[in-house]
């Protein structure tokens, strides 16, 4: 069985431990986000050990699994795996954002857009240190949360939300991903560390093979892989699933509905796809 408690991290049980509701297995991503800096004027990064004495004390109602350094690596955890944690805003009715799985697992992560460490500055999480995510991420995964972000790895702080594919679809979410919450983080992630199954060229995704290689008519079982990832993600504008691994007016509507998922607009959301939204989209090789 998985440890109730992440070996290595600092154990501070607040109690308040509540179960879940069953399904699929989440985790959620976030950053703590506790100043408000730019690039014209960085400020520095707020302690590791305040923000665990803020999760410990006033900050208990708010608290996640996790709370994250990544810039040494140290962890602090609040509540066990199968407990839900606070995180997230839980609006009356519809989805119970902090149960909707067999364990909706929220990982803090010490960060803020422009801090300074040590006089150097970080405008994204992905360029700190990221110290303990192999740990953090084996953890997690022990629990049966894929390695997949069903509504694509964040890259930007913008927020898609999709409340059917959150209900259905196990693995990662951005907090900018939950139904009922308004939060753009954690803007990028880290990619999961590769494992034995996902150790060959290129990674387990597909990479984008050029927007000219998107012709109506192509046949390929890429098209196929394609098309089950835009359905997954809510962009499902295909008229019949018939000859799903050819190119056709089905995939072109829908992948214009996912580049509008993502935010972008006008020629930037038109056919043929582009290497940000295809990375997004995550399609699985074979």
């Amino acid at each position: 069985m998985a440890d109730l408690w992440m070996p290595g991290a600092d154990k501070h049980d607040i109690g308040d431990h509540a179960p879940t509701d069953g399904g699929p297995a989440k985790a959620i991503a976030h950053v703590t986000w506790d100043r408000n800096a730019t690039k014209a004027k960085p400020q520095d990064l707020v302690p590791y050990a305040n923000l665990r004495s803020y999760f410990c004390g006033g900050g208990r109602a708010v608290a996640p699994h996790v709370l994250w350094d990544p810039f040494t690596g140290h962890m602090a955890q609040f509540v066990p795996a199968n407990s839900r944690s606070k995180s997230l805003v839980d609006t009356s009715g519809g989805t119970r954002t902090n149960r909707a799985g067999s364990v909706v697992l929220q990982i803090e992560a010490l960060f803020f857009p422009y801090c300074q460490v040590d006089g150097k500055v970080y405008e994204s999480l992905q360029d700190t240190p990221g110290r303990g995510w192999d740990e953090l991420h084996a953890w997690v995964k022990s629990w049966e949360v894929p390695d997949t972000w069903p509504m694509g790895r964040p890259t930007a702080f913008t927020s898609h939300r999709d409340e059917k594919v959150w209900e259905t679809n196990a693995g990662w979410y951005a907090h900018a991903h939950v139904p009922e919450n308004d939060h753009t983080d954690p803007g990028t992630w880290f990619a999961f560390p590769k494992t034995k199954e996902h150790s060959g060229e290129g990674g387990e995704y597909e990479p984008f093979p050029g927007a000219a290689w998107f012709t109506i008519g192509r046949r390929s079982p890429v098209v196929a892989r394609m098309h089950d990832r835009l359905v997954a993600v809510g962009c499902n504008q295909y008229q019949s699933t018939r000859d799903k691994d050819v190119i056709g007016s089905g995939d072109v509507a829908s992948y214009q509905a996912w580049q509008r998922k993502c935010d972008f607009t006008g020629s930037a959301a038109t056919w043929p796809p582009g290497k940000t939204t295809w990375d997004l989209l995550q399609v699985p090789k074979s």
